[in-house]
């Protein structure tokens, strides 16, 4: 009969870096946590992700005895810089579409497991991060990230996979908590822009940037554009910040090839002017939380992030996806993103998309052209 040292090693030579165990009884403090926030976590059901029926392993397998935790490292090779300022790294190199890398790496270890008799289950919506912490496996940070015990030098450039499965294994020990250095004041809560993080390990996903990129309804506030800066899909600010991944930020990391030749892919000013062949054919496969409906919100935030750029260079560009646009939001952020850059420049741009604009489109255009006006 398998034991556990066999499927630690099957795991080890998928590519996982670390393993635990942990029971498969419900995880009855995620669910009360989660009670008290229905309002903050009501989109998840309107994305399909229901979170209360992930909290008992049991509605997923039946059988259930113990979760297996793989944990994925997805930062062991660095990223073009103009790929990690506007993109958040754990989104670089996914394959959850292409199915071309950690999928591959998770069924060689299920069709492992299978071989002896295992019955298993991979569940989108279980807490993986606290079955990992429930296996002994790290701790949470004040950025409600999970920080690993033995990978990425304590960092939290992890991904832990929760495998639910039918057979029993001793579990480890439980580190649930917040294991933050008492010398760190808040780092990550004082850089958060939006203010998303509330502090004691709680978030309101609803402010957090890698919500609004891909997430957020209508035009994004005013208050917020500046704050999120150059991120156009996800985030890693509080990541950055954090004094624990200062170790594994040092660290000189070979590149990452796959992320390097398709980085073209991403340059902003062909992200900006994009038909649904080319987002299909070249961005969503890797970045696929928008379907080709919410092309607006893409070109939209490439507009916000040319505008907090303040780089003139991207006028002309703006100019030409005014003109060929027809949505209001996109329309209205690319005049938002002309009078942010502002000067001679962006009052001259300003001026060749005004006539005819009118409701949103016109309330930017004179908001914008009264800030490049010093108004």
């Amino acid at each position: 009969m398998v034991q556990k040292k066999d499927i630690i090693k099957a795991a080890k030579e998928a590519g996982f870096e670390d393993v635990g165990f942990t029971t498969a009884r419900p995880f009855e403090d995620h669910a009360k946590l989660l009670a008290t926030m229905e309002d903050e976590y009501a989109w998840t059901n309107d994305v399909g992700l229901d979170l209360h029926n992930g909290v008992d392993p049991r509605t997923i397998l039946p059988e259930a005895k113990t979760i297996i935790v793989l944990m994925e490292t997805y930062f062991l090779k660095s990223y073009p810089k103009t790929m990690e300022s506007h993109f958040g790294r754990c989104y670089l190199d996914d394959d959850r579409v292409t199915k071309d890398g950690l999928y591959l790496r998770i069924k060689k270890f299920r069709s492992f497991l299978r071989d002896n008799g295992i019955d298993s289950k991979v569940p989108f919506n279980l807490p993986h991060r606290v079955a990992a912490a429930r296996a002994g496996m790290g701790g949470f940070g004040k950025n409600c990230l999970f920080y690993s015990n033995k990978v990425v030098r304590g960092g939290s450039w992890t991904l832990p996979i929760a495998v639910v499965i039918d057979k029993e294994f001793t579990p480890g020990t439980p580190t649930i908590g917040i294991n933050c250095p008492d010398w760190c004041k808040n780092t990550c809560i004082a850089a958060c822009p939006t203010r998303a993080l509330k502090g004691n390990g709680r978030i309101d996903p609803r402010k957090c940037i890698s919500y609004l990129t891909y997430f957020g309804e209508g035009i994004t506030p005013k208050e917020l554009r500046e704050p999120m800066g150059l991120y156009i899909y996800g985030c890693d600010r509080c990541q950055n910040v954090c004094p624990r991944n200062q170790p594994w930020l040092a660290k000189e990391l070979p590149i990452n090839d796959k992320v390097v030749a398709k980085a073209k892919d991403f340059d902003l000013c062909l992200l900006l002017h994009m038909d649904k062949n080319y987002f299909n054919a070249k961005i969503w496969p890797h970045m696929f939380y928008m379907s080709d409906k919410n092309l607006w919100r893409w070109k939209m935030n490439v507009a916000r992030v040319m505008g907090n750029s303040l780089d003139p260079f991207y006028l002309p560009d703006l100019v030409r996806a005014f003109n060929e646009n027809s949505d209001e939001r996109v329309k209205a952020m690319i005049a938002w993103a002309m009078g942010h850059i502002g000067g001679e420049y962006g009052l001259s741009a300003l001026k060749k998309i005004k006539p005819g604009a009118t409701g949103l489109v016109k309330e930017e255009l004179e908001d914008a052209m009264k800030v490049c006006a010093g108004i």
